[in-house]
């Protein structure tokens, strides 16, 4: 005789046709609720209750490298484990005011008290490195705010989370004459992405001049143009003095960025002895070609026994 068993329970899946978005926002969702501190301690009642409220952001954070740090099982330190408010401080206040008090950090608020809140939340975890000369620097004292260049809560470029896409857009959005620069040459390393503004200038503040990356203009340049350093039998002083004395490194309408056309360029030196200033003519064999480099070929330094006048 057949015995009649009862059919098994079909195991619960989720529905197939569910959207991949809507499940990274659950995933997410369910990854902050379950990594946030349960006990409200110094005021802090855990992100599980933000997301109360602000449910809405989580799918945009989940994609930032903040959303990988901020939670107990990242956390490099005690701050970093509380989530939502290790950046805009202590919620309990706010929630026992249903959102309408408790002095919570606005990082989109530009009034001076605010922003420099916000650069002190930043700077509690990034304080050090490229960071260490913050305080004082031309941005900082310009009331620059860490979120006019970065952003917290959605993902916009592909590193360092500026902005804007690329730091050529984010660094010309204040500096407009030198973006503008960069397009006067055809060849740009900066504009084709080779290079970018930070591999020059320390932007979040430096000892140097113009927040150069080096100890010096030159040795920011022979990061790339190392064949140019030397040493030299024989030394132009200008190359030594500063390569901005002959080029404009933000990008010229003449060859090789320089500031002017040779003979004009080097007769802002070389005035008076060998071949004395005029007015030339065009087809004149001192300006026709690469004019004075026609001869003097290698002007930024020379190590031949003869050449004293950089001519070999």
């Amino acid at each position: 005789m057949r015995q009649h068993l009862k059919p098994r329970a079909r195991p619960v899946t989720l529905n197939a046709r569910l959207p991949t978005r809507c499940l990274s926002s659950l995933v997410g969702l369910f990854f902050l609720v379950a990594a946030s501190p349960a006990v409200a301690e110094g005021g802090y009642v855990g992100q599980a209750v933000c997301l109360e409220c602000h449910e809405d952001e989580v799918g945009a954070f989940m994609k930032t490298p903040h959303a990988h740090v901020l939670n107990e099982r990242n956390a490099r330190s005690p701050l970093m484990a509380r989530g939502c408010e290790s950046c805009h401080g202590p919620g309990a206040e706010h929630v026992e005011e249903e959102g309408t008090g408790g002095k919570l950090i606005n990082f989109s608020d530009d009034s001076r008290e605010l922003i420099e809140e916000g650069k002190a939340a930043c700077l509690s975890c990034h304080e050090r490195g490229a960071r260490v000369h913050w305080e004082g620097s031309p941005h900082d004292s310009r009331d620059i705010a860490c979120t006019s260049c970065h952003t917290i809560m959605k993902k916009v470029s592909p590193r360092n989370q500026l902005s804007q896409p690329s730091e050529l857009e984010l660094c010309g959005s204040c500096h407009p004459v030198r973006r503008a620069q960069m397009f006067r040459n055809a060849h740009m390393p900066v504009r084709e992405g080779a290079m970018s503004c930070s591999s020059c200038h320390s932007v979040h503040g430096s000892v140097t001049e113009s927040l150069v990356s080096h100890d010096s203009i030159n040795d920011n340049c022979y990061g790339c143009h190392a064949e140019k350093r030397g040493p030299f039998l024989w030394e132009h002083p200008p190359v030594n003095e500063n390569c901005l004395d002959c080029h404009d490194p933000h990008g010229s309408t003449r060859a090789r960025m320089l500031r002017l056309n040779p003979p004009r360029l080097c007769q802002q030196c070389h005035i008076e002895t060998r071949h004395p200033t005029e007015a030339r003519l065009p087809q004149n064999k001192f300006v026709i070609g690469r004019a004075c480099l026609n001869c003097h070929v290698n002007i930024h330094g020379s190590n031949h026994p003869s050449g004293f006048g950089f001519t070999r």
